[in-house]
């Protein structure tokens, strides 16, 4: 036995094994385009198909679709929330359904606090439900005035930044 039939017995029990049914290709019917309509549409398996469709089959095979979903709440952060707010507030991480947020200044850490609620119910909507359940703002960024090795205990500058 050639190492090709080997490989290719082991894929069919694989697949068997998942539950794949295998059909033969003479055994398919085809009907004519005119004759069926769109949502009754067949995968034959190896007939063209739209990338989006391909993709979306690829990332649910694999279960990649929490990560997925990390990436387009960061990266679509501009659409989701908002020009103002975007403009003012970056995510910094998601990590299982928590959003940590950093605003440039304590008013708008404030500002998205009080618009929590709202901003969860336009993720659910715009990704799903249950993608985004709770959002962390984290403060503005003070400057670190410890320089050096050695430092004095202390609370240090008496001004508030932000």
């Amino acid at each position: 036995m050639d190492a090709a039939k080997a490989v290719l017995n082991r894929v069919r029990l694989a697949a068997a094994a998942r539950g794949d049914v295998r059909t033969r290709a003479n055994s398919r019917r085809r009907q004519s385009r005119g004759n069926r309509p769109a949502a009754a549409q067949q995968d034959f398996g190896r007939d063209p198909q739209g990338l989006g469709r391909v993709f979306d089959r690829f990332v649910a095979e694999r279960g990649w679709n929490s990560p997925v979903a990390v990436g387009s709440v960061i990266s679509r952060w501009d659409e989701l929330v908002g020009a103002d707010i975007a403009a003012h507030c970056r995510p910094e991480s998601f990590e299982d359904t928590t959003v940590q947020v950093r605003c440039d200044s304590t008013a708008w850490a404030t500002q998205l606090r009080l618009m929590n609620a709202a901003l969860l119910k336009r993720f659910g909507e715009k990704l799903g439900p249950g993608v985004v359940t709770k959002i962390q703002v984290l403060a503005p960024a003070a400057p670190n005035w410890r320089k050096g090795k050695r430092t004095v205990s202390g609370r240090g500058p008496r001004d508030t930044y932000g």
